[in-house]
């Protein structure tokens, strides 16, 4: 296959937003929104968008990055493969995936065949010439893959078995919203999401919905002050900056809930996109000395966001996997695969199933809500 030349034309290869969004179709994080979000908010970084044509006439495409001294710890393949006992490709090379927002995904045109749309991605991957690099030899490693792509790209060609990386969680409101969200939970946890619905509302917050262009302010200050009470001092006008170009470029379609006492600037936001019927969450912040220890976080991360009207999901992302798997989280995990011709990692896979067996079992046997919530046919394939 020929090389490709305008990958890095800009966020989405050049090929335009509407085109890639027909690609994306629906994954926020695949968006050619978000794309250039990730673009504004790594200035430093080269990332664009590869995109293919396959032999049966159909398109395919990843998101893409040339990466050298990653400063994002969950995104260094090498530390992350070396602290898990496993062969490391080197730093630095292309990622495959995008900057931030930790789910990537191989986009497909409508009636596209995945097998040979992976193979067409694979083959690109594999001669792209990275901006950064002088050297064609370098690491080609997609993080972040849901393990309907990792079948995909494996069964395109790629010979090493994927890495488990981390899980992430997603709570599904079925149709009748909230209270049938409520009512498909288990009795004890339905009760304790009442409760503390109740405490927040006892405490005589108002609640207020608006977008991210309309509280840029609020929010940089409460992220700042958050990140104060672990020891973290920032300067909140270069972040008030940051959050004010976000809401330039995203609109409309950056949301933030506020929570303040009557008369008073907000103590707490959420910052989410929505995405079709999905929130995505984002970010959150507050200001810890003036809350009144009624539950702040759980309403505005998770309960507040699911009474919007329309929504049936909310995107909770990794980390924290009991508090999310508490509120009806299912847990699926996401892969790391080296996509490499000559990856390190070939010839290791008894060693890396050992590893995902071992990491399903730490999460299986952390506590009863997780081994609930563990959606372990994903998780078998490569375990």
């Amino acid at each position: 296959m020929t090389a490709r030349t305008d990958t890095f034309a800009d966020a989405v290869g050049g090929l335009g937003d509407a085109e890639w969004d027909r690609l994306a179709d629906g994954r926020f994080y695949s968006s050619a929104l978000w794309l250039r979000l990730c673009a504004l908010l790594e200035p430093g970084s080269v990332s664009g968008g590869l995109h293919v044509e396959t032999p049966g006439g159909g398109r395919a495409a990843i998101p893409v990055a040339a990466v050298t001294d990653e400063p994002n710890p969950h995104l260094r393949w090498h530390d992350l493969l070396a602290a898990r006992g496993l062969p490391a490709p080197e730093p630095g090379g292309l990622l495959i995936g995008q900057r931030r927002g930790y789910l990537a995904h191989l986009l497909t045109g409508e009636g596209t065949d995945r097998t040979e749309a992976a193979a067409a991605v694979l083959d690109a991957v594999r001669a792209l010439r990275s901006p950064l690099h002088e050297e064609s030899k370098i690491a080609r490693v997609a993080m972040y893959l849901t393990t309907e792509d990792v079948r995909a790209l494996r069964a395109a060609g790629v010979r090493t078995a994927p890495v488990a990386l981390t899980t992430d969680a997603w709570i599904e409101i079925p149709p009748g919203g909230h209270d049938a969200w409520l009512d498909s939970l288990s009795a004890h946890r339905a009760r304790r999401i009442r409760s503390e619905i109740r405490k927040f509302e006892k405490a005589g917050y108002e609640v207020e919905h608006r977008t991210l262009a309309e509280s840029w302010q609020d929010v940089a200050r409460l992220v700042a002050r958050s990140l104060l009470r672990y020891g973290r001092t920032v300067d909140v006008a270069p972040m008030a900056e940051s959050f004010r170009e976000q809401a330039e470029l995203a609109g409309s379609r950056a949301e933030v809930v506020l929570c303040s006492r009557p008369g008073e600037p907000p103590v707490g936001f959420c910052l989410y996109y929505r995405w079709g019927d999905t929130v995505h969450l984002r970010a959150l912040g507050f200001d810890h000395d003036r809350l009144a220890s009624a539950a702040e976080y759980f309403n505005l991360t998770y309960y507040i966001p699911a009474r919007l009207p329309g929504v049936r999901r909310l995107h909770a992302g990794t980390e924290t996997a009991e508090g999310k798997a508490l509120r009806g989280a299912a847990l699926r995990p996401l892969w790391l695969l080296d996509l490499s011709e000559d990856s390190p990692l070939a010839g290791y896979d008894e060693e890396i199933r050992d590893h995902n067996r071992a990491l399903l079992g730490r999460l299986r046997d952390s506590s009863p809500a997780i081994s609930a919530a563990l959606e372990y046919d994903l998780w078998e394939p490569y375990c």
